[in-house]
This record gives structure tokens, sequence and C-alpha cells, in this order.
């Protein structure tokens, strides 16, 4: 399948990356990695619960489960969307949907591939304003944006692992590295992420820790 024709499906859990054109930068500094995270907000945060996300020189990666198709249908017929942003710490804890199946809804202009085009606006706004910034122009990122389904637990707990480790790449300490989820669900402030459910999944604080100290042999293809 074409990926620009894969729907993001409702309850559905994503792995959404994407790299700089030609592994180019797409932060130069601290401003950019900030205004990056506040126009994901903006733009998805109504659509996806987020679980886990990385910002690297020249990449990103976040971990997101598809909100449901009543809530989705909301934000759409809702025309001032972009303001009623849920609070996320309060999630459907505990709710596990890696098993649903592929059900897509139907309909050209219904609300099915609202999702991936929330996420093309939030990377065009991004880009848009960090050519003007640096006197830069044409596309920043490649097209279209990666997304990987995650169909099992493992491969859930995995893949946060393996996107809070990322910062190893570049020579960081990933446990303060200011960019990624890691810090954040370990805090007690308030945070967007669905942190209660990272840390349940994990079975704990104690093993989220540990393991992301030794993490295991990765048999996925991230």
């Amino acid at each position: 399948m074409n990926i620009r024709n894969e729907i993001l499906v409702p309850e559905a859990y994503y792995h959404i990356y994407n790299r700089g054109i030609n592994s180019g930068r797409i932060f130069c500094n601290e401003e950019n990695y900030l205004f990056f995270l506040t126009k994901f907000a903006y733009y998805l945060n109504p659509f996806c619960d987020v679980f886990a996300y990385c910002l690297m020189p020249n990449h990103f990666h976040f971990l997101i489960r598809v909100k449901s198709e009543e809530q989705l249908k909301m934000f759409v017929k809702d025309s001032n969307h972009f303001v009623k942003v849920p609070n996320f710490d309060k999630g459907d804890q505990g709710n596990s949907n890696f098993d649903k199946s592929n059900k897509q809804v139907k309909g050209l202009h219904s609300f099915d591939s609202i999702v991936s085009k929330q996420i093309g606006k939030f990377i065009s706004s991004y880009s848009q304003a960090y050519n003007k910034v640096i006197n830069r122009h044409g596309p920043l990122l490649e097209s279209p944006f990666k997304r990987k389904r995650i169909d099992t637990e493992d491969y859930f707990k995995n893949l946060i692992i393996y996107i809070h480790l990322n910062p190893i790449e570049i020579k960081q300490n990933f446990e303060t590295f200011r960019f990624s989820s890691y810090k954040s669900i370990l805090s007690n402030s308030k945070t967007n992420l669905n942190r209660e459910e990272v840390i349940n999944c994990f079975g704990g604080v104690e093993n989220f820790i540990y393991s992301h100290k030794h993490p295991p042999k990765f048999d996925f293809d991230f």
C-alpha cells in the first residue's frame, strides 16, 4: 500500500517518525526544539494520545495512540477544536487496544484521514517557521512522514525504550537529555504524556528505569 493512503486507524498505536531532507538538521537551537513541541501540541494533542517522544538534531520519534472514532468526530464537528485540548494525564488508563482489527472508516471526506492531515499541517507549519528564521527555502523533512503500527505490548514497550535511547547516537546521556519524554515520565510535573499507562505497562517505575538501563536486543524493525 502507498504510505500516503495508509489510514491511521482510531484507537490504534503508531510509531510516527521522520528525518530531515538528506538527513539534514531540523533543529539548530533549543528554541527550535521547544517550538516544535508547541506546534505538535497545537495540531495533534486533540487527535492522539502520546506515550513517548524524542527529538534529535536531524529526526524525531513519537509513539501515539489515535483517539477513538467518537472523539475524532467530536473534534471534526467542533470549529474550535484546536482550543479544546483534553487533559491527557486523565486518559484511559490500562486500556489495551493492540489486538484491535484494522477497521477503516469509509468516506474520502470523512474523518478517516484527519490525523494524517493534522500531522501534515504540523510538519508544514514548523517547516515554514524554521525556514523563515534561518532564511532557508524548500522542504525541510522527507515526505510522506513515516508511520508503523504497533500491534503487541512487547513492541510497545521496546519501542519506548528504543525512542528514549536515541540520544546515545549523539553521545548524550539519555537520562538527562532534555528533548525526550524519559525525564517527564519519571517526574511529577504536569504533562500531556500518558505517563501512568507507560509506567503501568512496565510494571512500575523501578522496572521502567531498569529496562532502559538494561535494554533487550531489539527484535523489531523500528
